[in-house]
């Protein structure tokens, strides 16, 4: 199995820097909601996760038959894999590792498209010329995991365009946008209706701290496939808590807006405190930094207390290369003064 960030269960008491997740953690309404659902356990979820996508469905401003829910984000991906079984799939890389075991559990072939640091990793138009080659899938991630950079929305905008025009499925994992300040302004929802090719992936782990919940959807005006993908799908696929938090966490709106203002605060405070620790900064527009150092720095973090990921296992990626969530400010303390501290010792130890 790939290796990931979060892996507390083989790290004990250890602050956890190296899951995505927001440090304000599950809101109080949704941890009730998922509770008092137990009771409810007794019985199958039910299939169609009607009242959750209907709560999704105001959400976004999108009908609920344009919505697939499941298991996770992952879930969702592996899902929609089954449903197409593409034969040929066009992934920018460094991304998550699910895309590519997801598209090789149908056999798919990867073409990969390499995300270049003197571009600070970013997507570059040269996309668009690798599209030509007409792939049945292209995958993106907005914010991109692990870089955080986000994708230009004027050539988010021209690539779903060529998608439509040839007849390949646009995968946009927007997962991390709910910790954008201007969210609406780097997203593809609002074409959704007039591209059924766009298949938009979101999901509830990461601002509502429902890791351990699963829960992710995707929103595709194509009803057939959202039709195909349920009955690939396994049943009961989201569990009755799960649906009942989904539901509770979609009016959390100003839990949103309060965790919004305080990542970007404590997102400044690490940033300067990095840059003070002479690391080379790259992307962090969403509630993590991606960022390199010196080679060891994962080892020398975690003996300190703190777990950090280690981006070397990302394909694209070397070693020295690393990705932090934003945590509270007395957290952050702690780990820029054990940064420091490790930083100075890795680079002692080289010399």
């Amino acid at each position: 199995m790939h290796r990931h960030g979060g892996d507390i269960y083989r790290n004990q008491n250890k602050i956890d820097y190296s899951a995505n997740i927001n440090f304000l953690g599950m809101p109080q309404a949704v941890r009730q909601a998922a509770k008092d659902a137990i009771d409810d356990a007794v019985h199958y979820p039910d299939p169609f996760c009607e009242a959750l996508k209907q709560a999704i469905a105001e959400k976004e401003g999108v009908p609920a038959e344009w919505i697939f829910c499941g298991n996770g984000a992952a879930d969702v991906i592996f899902t929609l894999m089954l449903a197409e079984k593409p034969k040929e799939a066009l992934l920018p890389i460094p991304s998550f590792y699910e895309y590519r075991q997801a598209l090789e559990s149908v056999a798919c072939q990867i073409r990969t498209h390499l995300l270049l640091p003197e571009h600070q990793f970013c997507v570059q138009r040269d996309i668009l010329e690798a599209l030509k080659k007409r792939p049945d899938l292209l995958i993106l991630c907005n914010p991109n995991n692990p870089t955080g950079q986000l994708l230009d929305q004027e050539l988010s905008e021209e690539i779903a365009v060529q998608c439509q025009r040839q007849g390949t499925r646009l995968l946009m994992d927007e997962c991390f946008s709910d910790f954008l300040e201007d969210a609406e302004k780097h997203t593809l929802l609002s074409k959704v209706a007039e591209n059924p090719q766009i298949f938009i992936l979101r999901a509830f782990t990461k601002m509502y701290g429902m890791a351990g919940l699963r829960l992710g959807y995707g929103i595709c005006s194509d009803v057939a496939l959202i039709r195909r993908m349920e009955a690939v799908s396994q049943p009961w696929n989201v569990s009755v808590p799960a649906q009942a938090a989904g539901i509770a966490a979609v009016k959390e709106t100003a839990f949103v807006e309060k965790s919004r203002a305080l990542i970007a605060e404590q997102k400044a405070y690490l940033l300067e405190g990095l840059q003070k620790a002479g690391v080379k900064v790259f992307g962090s527009a969403a509630n993590y930094i991606f960022f390199r150092a010196e080679e060891g720095l994962e080892k020398a973090m975690r003996e300190a207390g703190f777990l950090i990921r280690d981006c070397g296992n990302f394909d694209g990626l070397t070693e020295g290369y690393y990705r932090i969530a934003v945590r509270g400010r007395e957290e952050n303390e702690k780990f820029l003064e054990a940064l420091k501290k490790r930083t100075q010792n890795i680079w002692q130890n080289q010399l």
